[in-house]
This record gives structure tokens, sequence and C-alpha cells, in this order.
């Protein structure tokens, strides 16, 4: 069951569909964070502004209350289509009282279970939520659903002190060290990893005691995660989700005649992402065998993109 499960969420990654990004810079309350907090949207819109099949929308500073952002929301869910992607980036203070997560904003602030209620109005299938605040882990459970990747910047709602994650995050958007696996983009396993690491190495440097520790829930449970791996079954369906495409792999992206190629090479990509994801519990020989013909055919996709 959770193997066709995973293979329907992977088949959901059609390449003309377009992608919603929803960046919403929240409350910083004293000047030092509210210029951090626009600094790092700005940012992302500069990232995407060029990006193909993108409609990025941003909302920061006075601009980002709850009523604008439901006022957004209500008109995505009129635009985007099944077949569309929303990524939700959740940038600035957060809160936890032990029940609910609130994201922090000018005037009332908005909880995990709003934000849920409002995703789950967009008919985009496949959907992204980036929640970077303090305390954003206890945000989990309510933003949890199958379909739906959620990554946090703390492992919990009682990691309450202001956060660096995004500041890597956003790094990882348009670093091409970020594209481990060299395919042209940059998923949200990726983007997970290399934030993880570059947030827990500057903790290092600054001889301080780390204060957040992201997670990642592609599984729908509202139990994140800080090593996704083949183990625990966590992170196939963040690697399947490129959040952006980079260099050559956006040239063709958006190149009518190379997106079918680009769209093939994608989805062999993410076979052999699940197949070592199904290793374990198949014969050793029919792993190399699958293994090989997805290799070789990934390769000859490769050099008709090449031509």
């Amino acid at each position: 069951m959770k193997a066709r499960l995973l293979a329907g969420l992977l088949c959901l990654t059609p390449l003309s569909a377009a992608t919603h990004y929803v960046t919403i810079a929240g409350l910083g309350g004293e000047p030092d964070y509210e210029q951090r907090f626009t600094g790092w949207a700005a940012d992302v819109e500069k990232i995407l502004k060029f990006a193909p099949d993108v409609r990025s929308e941003v909302l920061k500073g006075a601009q980002a209350t709850r009523q604008n952002v439901k006022q957004l929301f209500s008109r995505l869910a009129g635009e985007a289509a099944a077949d569309d992607t929303l990524v939700v980036m959740l940038i600035g203070h957060g809160t936890f009282d032990g029940d609910d997560y609130k994201f922090n904003l000018p005037g009332p602030d908005l909880t995990a279970a709003d934000l849920a209620a409002l995703a789950d109005q967009v008919p985009a299938q496949r959907q992204l939520v980036v929640a970077m605040t303090s305390a954003s882990g206890g945000g989990l459970k309510a933003l949890a659903k199958p379909g739906r990747i959620v990554i946090a910047a703390t492992r919990s709602g009682f990691e309450k002190n202001a956060t660096v994650f995004a500041r890597y995050w956003i790094e990882a958007l348009r670093d091409a060290a970020a594209d481990t696996d060299k395919n042209g983009a940059v998923s949200a396993l990726e983007a997970f990893r290399y934030a993880e690491a570059k947030t827990a190495r500057f903790y290092e440097s600054q001889k301080r005691i780390a204060t957040e520790h992201a997670v990642l829930d592609d599984r729908g449970k509202g139990e994140g995660v800080r090593a996704p791996s083949p183990e625990n079954g966590y992170g196939l369906v963040a690697a399947a989700f490129p959040v952006v495409r980079l260099g050559d792999a956006a040239v063709a992206a958006n190149d009518p005649a190379k997106r079918k190629l680009f769209a093939r090479k994608e989805q062999l990509e993410q076979e052999v992402d699940r197949l070592k994801y199904q290793k374990a519990a198949m014969p050793t020989e029919e792993y190399r065998r699958k293994l090989s013909a997805l290799l070789l055919e990934l390769a000859k996709t490769q050099e008709e993109l090449d031509q």
C-alpha cells in the first residue's frame, strides 16, 4: 500500500503545469528582524523572477496581514489547477502555547490550522509548506496531509528562539552546490539538507548551542524527521519535488522542443530514487538489473537533451 501511494505521488509532476509560490514575511517586532525578514522575502522574489512556469506572490511588512493572506489563497483557489504545484514559505517569528502554533503577523496571527485550511482550498495536488519560524515544529500535525510536504525549522513548538534556517533555505534556491545529484534542479529534499547542514555549521562557528533543528515530513504523518532516508521511509516524495530549476535545466524546461524529454528525464530520476527506497525488499540481482536499465535509459535521454 505504501509503495503504491508513493508511486502515485511521484506521478504528479507534469512539467507543463504551473508552480504557485506564496512567500510571507511576518512580523519582525523590532527593526533588525523587520529588515531581515523583508530582505529574505525580497531575495525569493529575485530568485523566482525569471523562472519558467512560475507564479510568485510575496506578502511582507504591513501587507502581510491575516486578511491579505486569506484573500491571496482565495484567489489561488480559483486560479490553480489540480496538476499545478503550490509552494508556501513562511519567514518570521512563531509561537506555540502547547496546543497551537501561530505564525506572527501584523494584527491577528495565523495558526497552523488556518494555513492548512487555506492550502486545502487550492486544487494543486502537490504542495510544499516550509515554515521557517521559531516554534514551527508545533504546526506539523495540523499541516500534515498526503501529498503535502511539510518542512519546519524546529523539531517542536518548544524551540522558541529566532531561527536562521530561512537564510540558508533561500541560499539553497540559488546555489548550484545544493543540486547534489547534478540534475539541474534543487529538490525539496536537497534544499532541506543544504539548509539544515548550513544551519548546524552556523551554530558551530558561533560556538553556540543550536536552538533549532529542522525536520521534514513528506508522509503526511505530522511527525518530522531530521535525517530523511530509505531506512526511515522519509524523503522519497521530497526528492521528487523540484523547488527550482537551475541553468540549462531551466532553459530546457521552458523550451517546447525539449519539454517532453526533460519531463522523461525527471521521471527516470524519480524512478531511480524510488528503486533505492525499495532496495531492501528485493533480491540484489533484481535491484542491480533494474537500476542498470534505468541508468541506461537516463543516459540516452540526457544525450538527446544535449543535442
